[in-house]
């Protein structure tokens, strides 16, 4: 740890600095032991998530008296965190709130089970802010989780625990879940890889299936996009979905030209100079690489704003109206944040439009993919402008406040929810002030993964992502 204000745990022990496969490949040489690389794991753990408060619940001695893994996989015995959204057995499941009080869990959600199927090992679970409502990782009791890069700064949400515990190094790969953006923008806050992947690639996640809309994807966030091919590979092994093309195997990129758009401004906001920037030199990185980039603007309609934040409204209101049957007898309202409160209350002040905002969200899948007529690929921002010192979008301000910072900020990503599309984040930039990470956006059609790990595999090999131990 370099200095107070930059937190990891990258030192000489028997973790180095590999990546999951790099440590799979030595477990499975017999470098390393899987008693080892457990031990070394906790004790990063228990180094940095005093300083970033990035776990949410562990077990860390039972793991180490009786790892639980799936044998001879490709992840065999690397370690993980599970976000603190779905039920991983032996664990509450709080959701990032104090409303309700979570019994331990005697069954593995079906998403939670495939990843353990790839030989992943479950150390605990990760931080997130109430319901994943919010993009960054903080809580009504002014506690937070901080980015390790600095820890001054948000390190975005809703994944943010896990993004703390892969960028600060204290595991290789940590699972997330995106809605809005939330693989993303923590990915772009931390410097990390995170992929959301396709609407229906994987089981359904329980929590959201059943929505009018189901925005929530499940993947993880790692340091190398190489994990995160080998990732979707393995978890492909588990589950296949008939309706989408296969991912496969990537291990190395290809050289076929794409035509790609530029996009720099959202629908309700101008990006900052810095974000700017670095979407402006990540495009000709790939000029350089043989793509045509072209600039164009999003044809989503105005109206998508305010619709996407009425049905963020509504999926609150359904959390203050049914929170007893939904979360347990012992739900309270009064524990809600002023955040997942003043969504709601948006929500009944415009209930009456939502037959016509769910329509209008319905048809966005379908404006989405005729782009894809002309572009193989979008290149965009992740986030409106660099990430935000912690207090900025804390759930402790007033609602419309919180709200209309959020609405500037997040101005990217909830199109691919919408729409069900894959989008990859990728480390491409830093702040000259502070050498913070800057993210930027690869997004492509439906069951398009293949495609963007294909060209996160050209940028990386171009421009190497910067490490937190440079």
């Amino acid at each position: 740890m370099e200095n107070q204000k930059r937190i990891h745990a990258f030192t000489d022990d028997i973790l180095g600095t590999s990546d999951a496969i790099e440590l799979s490949n030595r477990i499975q040489s017999k470098d390393i032991s899987i008693d080892e690389v457990l031990r070394a794991t906790i004790e990063r753990a228990k180094i940095v998530n005093p300083l970033l408060n990035a776990i949410e619940f562990e077990n860390f001695e039972k793991t180490l008296n009786s790892p639980t893994f799936k044998p001879n996989q490709i992840f065999s015995a690397i370690p993980i965190f599970i976000k603190d959204n779905l039920d991983l057995i032996g664990f509450p499941t709080q959701q990032g709130s104090t409303s309700f009080k979570s019994k331990e869990k005697i069954k593995n959600s079906k998403i939670t089970q495939q990843m353990l199927d790839t030989g992943l090992i479950a150390l605990g679970k990760s931080k997130m802010p109430e319901f994943g409502l919010n993009a960054s990782t903080e809580f009504k009791s002014g506690d937070y989780t901080r980015n390790p890069w600095h820890t001054d700064y948000s390190c975005g949400a809703s994944s943010g625990g896990a993004a703390a515990l892969v960028a600060s190094g204290v595991v290789p790969i940590a699972h997330a879940n995106d809605g809005g953006g939330s693989i993303r923008i923590p990915a772009a806050n931390c410097g990390l890889v995170g992929l959301k992947p396709t609407r229906g690639r994987w089981y359904p996640n329980e929590g959201s299936q059943y929505l009018p809309i189901d925005l929530v994807s499940d993947g993880v966030l790692t340091r190398s996009v190489r994990d995160t091919a080998f990732f979707f590979a393995e978890m492909e092994k588990q589950y296949k979905s008939k309706k989408l093309p296969e991912i496969g195997l990537i291990q190395h990129p290809s050289s076929k030209p794409l035509r790609i758009g530029l996009v720099y401004d959202s629908l309700q906001t101008n990006t900052d100079a810095e974000t700017r920037q670095t979407v402006e030199s990540t495009a000709q990185l790939l000029r350089n690489l043989g793509h045509h980039i072209e600039e164009f603007s999003l044809p989503i309609p105005d109206s998508f704003v305010d619709d996407f934040s009425h049905y963020w409204g509504f999926l609150s209101f359904m959390i203050q109206q049914f929170g007893k049957p939904l979360l347990g007898k012992d739900f309270n309202v009064n524990e809600l944040d002023h955040l997942t409160v003043g969504l709601a209350s948006l929500y009944r002040k415009n209930f009456y439009k939502t037959p016509l905002f769910l329509y209008r969200l319905k048809q966005i899948q379908r404006i989405y993919q005729k782009i894809f007529q002309q572009y193989d690929v979008i290149l965009s921002p992740v986030l409106a402008h660099v990430s935000p010192q912690i207090g900025y979008l804390s759930p402790q301000l007033e609602f419309d406040v919180l709200f209309e910072r959020l609405r500037n900020y997040v101005a990217f990503t909830p199109i691919q929810n919408i729409a069900g599309a894959p989008a990859i984040s990728l480390p491409m930039g830093m702040t000259k002030l502070d050498s913070r990470p800057i993210g930027i956006q690869l997004s492509a059609d439906l069951g398009q993964e293949r495609l963007l790990i294909d060209l996160a595999y050209q940028l990386e090999h171009i421009q190497p992502f910067k490490k937190i131990f440079d």
